[in-house]
């Protein structure tokens, strides 16, 4: 039996320049960190006196006796790549609901992978099960999403991507002082919408208008070089809000489907009370709302936002791992 446990993510800046649609023309650049919330893929390998050859228990349980039946479509695609000819149980468990904007299907992804390559006793590199996660969503499934979350989830910790046009992409961990990323980790506050959302349709939509807001997601990218320098220098942490706010202003007017008048109202809200900045995590539409917010003003925003859930959260150091291997 094989557990991995595979963090979410939230993504600071330079969301939609990791779609194909955009690097194609030009590179694309994230600035990401994993979070310590989590989902969890259990991998068995079953003896041969079993009912179904194949058991998957997701928001349904599957019995199925060919790889081709299998309604989960990660899961489908990801036992034709390991050609996994014997029974076998797979189960999750999650942290998080999905479609939150948190990257959960990519976290599952690679948390899949990882784990069908311990049950064929094979290691991969990091870069290897991201790839392989994103070529299943991506280009087997056809899924309208960039390859962001993949490695996000796969590494772990704060990192910049960058994404070319040949596919490949560029990992470049973020050098930081550790009291720096300390404050900067206890002034995040992220608030769940209490909706869900289809990334993907999101998405599709960004992706129709990609040529026609090309500057707007080229300013996106170019917010993630002072990102990344706050964290490594910590001139003034406040700009860290600010800049987050400079991006949602541009990223929520791409397409009417990233915003609403409930996410706005949310977000005057929080500023009103104090907070510096934020964004809406992942495509939009919903999920997770994300502010700066200095200690002294975090009451305040909680009071505002009180029919919010507040989720607690600290940057994840690992990335995905196995955790039980037998």
């Amino acid at each position: 039996m094989i557990v991995t446990r595979t963090p979410f993510r939230i993504s600071f800046a330079g969301g939609g320049t990791d779609l194909r649609e955009f690097y194609s023309q030009e590179p694309g650049k994230v600035i990401s960190t994993s979070i310590n919330k989590y989902i969890y893929v259990v991998v068995k390998r079953q003896l041969g006196i079993v009912e179904h050859k194949y058991r998957i228990n997701w928001s349904q349980v599957e019995f199925k006796d060919r790889i081709e039946d299998i309604e989960h479509p990660i899961v489908r695609e990801a036992l034709k790549i390991f050609k996994i000819d014997f029974p076998v149980e797979i189960t999750t468990f999650t942290d998080i609901p999905g479609q939150t904007g948190l990257g959960s299907s990519s976290s599952f992804a690679v948390g899949l992978v990882h784990a069908l390559y311990a049950l064929k006793g094979e290691m991969a590199t990091k870069h290897t099960l991201a790839t392989k996660a994103a070529y299943i969503e991506v280009d087997l499934l056809g899924r309208a999403m960039g390859k962001q979350d993949h490695f996000a989830a796969a590494y772990g910790n704060l990192n910049v991507f960058t994404f070319a046009s040949d596919e490949t992409v560029l990992v470049e961990p973020v050098l930081y002082k550790a009291e720096i990323k300390k404050n900067i980790e206890k002034n995040l506050m992220l608030f769940y919408l209490k909706t869900k959302r289809d990334a993907s349709e999101i998405l599709e939509s960004q992706q129709r208008v990609t040529g026609k807001k090309l500057n707007e997601l080229v300013s996106l990218k170019n917010f993630v070089e002072p990102l990344k320098e706050i964290f490594s220098k910590g001139n003034d942490l406040n700009n860290f809000g600010r800049i987050l706010d400079k991006g949602w202003q541009i990223k929520s007017k791409i397409t009417a489907d990233i915003s609403s008048a409930k996410i706005d109202k949310y977000y005057q809200k929080a500023k009103k009370s104090g907070a510096v900045g934020g964004k809406l995590l992942g495509a939009g539409g919903g999920g997770f709302l994300l502010f700066y917010v200095e200690e002294k003003n975090q009451q305040a925003v909680k009071d505002q936002l009180s029919d919010l859930y507040f989720l607690p959260v600290e940057f994840d150091n690992g990335g995905t791992r196995i955790t039980y291997y037998d």
